[in-house]
């Protein structure tokens, strides 16, 4: 899949996009071409029908996503007047990220800070490296952190441990995010692609119609959705009940065997 940085790999392997943030001689850190290319990468896996599924995960195995390119801070983010079109354009990424219909996955190794973070957060899930270290450094830096991605720390987190994250600005090891909820699964670093691409491939062998369902409600009570709306809820399901999907998908439990869906 063509885009127009190199910094951001997209590829569609079995049904699974898979988007590389690809700077690992600065750790992954996001530059603003980085953002735009996201952006581009979102766009096209939403609108390939073979993609089931997508997992994002950083270049090398130092980091997943390290933070912002700081090496653009004097240039793009100095004040709040230039900083606008950079906020335009991180903004629109992460809006992707947390409102494409497929599910997200968040494979990580190495350092997931800053923004970052903000981006595993934007997943359905996250599986980590026992070894992988995570923080919000924003408290340091003289920033405050983007009101969308503290609602989905907070989501995820609760209050509590989001404020001592934010306020504090330290890292945490794996161990501690798994125990807080930041992120879903830990495993080794040798075994994290296998385990990754097992979940992919479950995910990816399931209707697309009743996953599509799922994260809609899923999204709307968690607030992603600002109105809770319960016949757009219902409506999901009778789509859902109403596929050919769900035909094949009770016709296969019968004959007692894989079903092959087509996402109609």
């Amino acid at each position: 899949m063509k885009l127009n940085t190199d910094k951001i790999i997209a590829e569609v392997e079995n049904g699974i996009g898979w988007l590389t943030f690809n700077q690992p001689e600065k750790r992954n850190a996001m530059s603003l071409e980085m953002w735009q290319g996201t952006s581009d990468a979102l766009d096209a896996f939403a609108a390939d029908p073979d993609v089931r599924v997508v997992v994002m995960k950083g270049a090398g195995d130092r980091a997943f996503v390290s933070g912002a390119d700081i090496s653009q801070f004097e240039k793009s983010r100095s004040n709040a007047e230039v900083a606008e079109e950079y906020a335009r354009i991180s903004g629109g990424a992460r809006e992707r990220l947390a409102n494409i219909e497929k599910p997200l996955i968040a494979m990580i190794r190495g350092f997931c800070i800053g923004g970052g973070l903000a981006v595993a957060m934007a997943a359905d899930f996250r599986i980590s490296t026992d070894e992988a270290e995570f923080g919000i450094p924003a408290a340091r830096m003289g920033l405050v952190y983007p009101a969308d991605a503290i609602k989905a720390l907070v989501d995820l987190v609760g209050p509590g441990h989001a404020r001592k994250i934010l306020y504090t600005g330290r890292r945490m090891k794996a161990e501690e995010a798994l125990r807080i909820g930041l992120i879903e699964e830990v495993t080794t670093p040798e075994k994290l692609d296998e385990v990754v691409r097992e979940t992919a491939t479950l995910i990816a062998n399931n209707a697309p119609l009743s996953i599509r369902g799922s994260k809609k409600i899923i999204g709307q009570y968690l607030g992603r959705d600002r109105d809770l709306d319960f016949a757009a809820m219902e409506q999901l399901s009778n789509e859902a009940l109403d596929s050919n999907d769900y035909r094949e998908g009770r016709t296969a439990f019968m004959e007692k065997r894989n079903p092959t869906f087509t996402g109609t």
